[in-house]
């Protein structure tokens, strides 16, 4: 029996042919994992099947649930349909869930709609789904926001939405992709072990080979709207035969062209560092308790060398960075550049640059890339020539032309760049990288970290590498620090850290991360 039945999908969105006959199907039980790039199809073939499409869309060929044709539905019926037989989980929790509504009332709120049962039947159920996804009552009541949970717990509120009422079929977009390697693998379980209970057919969309391979039973390969290739995922490694499958493997397992940092001369100083937090009081006339976010963490970074920063979210790696880059002062030790300390001489910060995650949501949207890679040196008091915004943007492969175009006129690997060449035009020394590739597709992931390692030969950069992908962080880290619970519980030499970890947090990383078969 086939639960999902998708034959010759045909997409275009105002005239513009977006899928091009996607053929596949999904039996209940059984995870299917769709695997492609941005731009491939992948997201909207799953928005077909829900029929959430875009105005000016034109959907044509035959998508069956259940045995239902779901393109010749009504709108009314759509309706029923979603929420009821098929679910949707999407990446970014914090988007998808309402900030201002608890968590119990956006899990009831799909029984109430589709039920119409009383409000105290839909909390009961609510608490009953959320127990399911492994938040009890006793130590997540109903009442608490979505800003009061980590990232893991709020995708597991997603979730419950998603499986609420019991759908035939859940939708998985990028479940995973912004999440730590142990917060990952914990949703990984939470959604095989769904599929098992509940005998629903799961549709695991990712660009990660990695987590796919790890957990799917088939695997489907979409490349510019069409399926180009499908395989067990046992044997993917082995039976695939297109360029584009062999070239995402190749791509998921690059490792750049670098060498070790011969340099002893340590640039970045840190030394004792500790940075408390003062929480609300716990009775009105009693005193703050402090939260210790950093603590006693020491370590240097040569000049030349790139040292990766590892660690779950919580640990206060970001809270480090900060204090590095001289936003927030510390309650204990010192940090120094070249020497210099970063609070008591502030004009040593402009030494140091940043790259962050999303370089979308770091860009001012209505400004042109001229004025955004110049950005660095308003804190110089004077403007970029012309010259050095083109010489920025042509060391990271773009054209001096492109600095008369918007921010939104390139794809996520190009913003990447651009971000890059933002952060190099002052010609600074030390680059702090967070999670600056973590949601790129593995194709340009691989291009940005040979970009990296290039830029460090030709202009001397050092680079802080902060990243919760142990993938990554090993193809391009000289050195590796691990930071648990505030501290810094080990560090040496990529080989020493992972063929030879002591700490016991760092072998939990190391068996959490997933891994390509070979």
């Amino acid at each position: 029996m086939t639960l999902l039945d998708v034959q010759n999908l045909v997409l275009s969105i105002h005239g513009t042919s977006v899928l091009k006959g996607i053929s596949l199907d999904i039996a209940p039980g059984e995870i299917c994992g769709v695997i492609g790039e941005s731009g491939s199809g992948k997201s909207l073939t799953a928005l077909s099947a829900m029929q959430l499409l875009p105005e000016g869309s034109d959907c044509s060929g035959r998508i069956t649930i259940a045995g239902r044709d779901v393109l010749s539905m009504r709108e009314a019926e759509l309706c029923r349909m979603r929420g009821a037989d098929i679910g949707m989980v999407f990446q970014e929790p914090m988007t998808a869930l309402n900030p201002v509504q608890t968590i119990g009332h956006q899990v009831a709120e799909t029984i109430l709609i589709h039920e119409g049962t009383s409000k105290a039947e839909a909390l009961s159920r609510a608490a009953e789904t959320l127990a399911r996804c492994e938040m009890p009552q006793s130590r997540f009541p109903l009442d608490r926001f979505p800003h009061e949970l980590s990232g893991g717990q709020r995708q597991r509120v997603v979730i419950a939405i998603a499986i609420a009422l019991g759908p035939k079929l859940l939708i998985a977009d990028e479940p995973t992709t912004a999440l730590d390697v142990t917060t990952q693998a914990e949703i990984l379980s939470l959604l095989r072990r769904l599929v098992d209970e509940d005998g629903m057919g799961l549709m695991l969309i990712s660009h990660d080979l990695a987590v796919v391979t790890g957990l799917a039973d088939d695997v489907v390969i979409m490349k510019d709207g069409e399926v180009v290739e499908r395989r067990t995922a046992r044997t993917l490694h082995r039976d695939m035969t297109h360029p584009y499958t062999k070239a995402l493997f190749e791509a998921s397992g690059h490792q750049p062209d670098r060498t070790e940092s011969r340099i002893e001369e340590p640039l970045l100083k840190v030394e004792s560092v500790s940075r408390d937090y003062l929480l609300p009081r716990r009775t009105f006339l009693g005193a703050h308790p402090k939260m210790r976010a950093v603590d006693a963490v020491r370590f240097e970074v040569r000049r030349g060398e790139c040292v990766g920063l590892v660690g779950e979210s919580g640990c206060g790696k970001s809270t480090l960075t900060r204090a590095i880059l001289g936003l927030e002062r510390v309650q204990e030790g010192s940090i120094t550049l070249d020497g210099r300390d970063v609070f008591a001489e502030p004009d040593v910060r402009r030494k140091m640059q940043v790259v962050f995650q999303d370089p979308f949501g770091s860009f001012n949207p209505r400004h042109r890339v001229a004025r955004l890679v110049s950005e660095p040196f308003h804190r110089l008091n004077r403007s970029a020539t012309t010259d050095e915004v083109d010489e920025a943007l042509t060391s990271v492969g773009l054209a001096p032309k492109d600095k008369h175009k918007y921010i939104h006129e390139f794809s996520g690997g190009q913003r990447q760049r651009i971000a890059i060449a933002r952060a190099l035009i002052i010609r600074p020394e030390l680059i702090i990288l967070d999670e600056a590739v973590s949601a790129l597709d593995v194709s340009i992931r691989a291009q940005i970290l040979d970009l990296l390692v290039d830029l460090s030969v030709t202009y001397g950069l050092t680079y802080l590498f902060i990243t919760h992908d142990l993938t990554v962080v090993r193809s391009i880290a000289d050195r590796i620090l691990v930071m648990h619970a505030g501290r810094i519980v080990e560090q040496g030499t990529t080989d020493e850290v992972f063929e030879a970890p002591r700490d016991t947090y760092t072998r939990r990383l190391l068996d959490a991360a997933p891994k390509l078969p070979v």
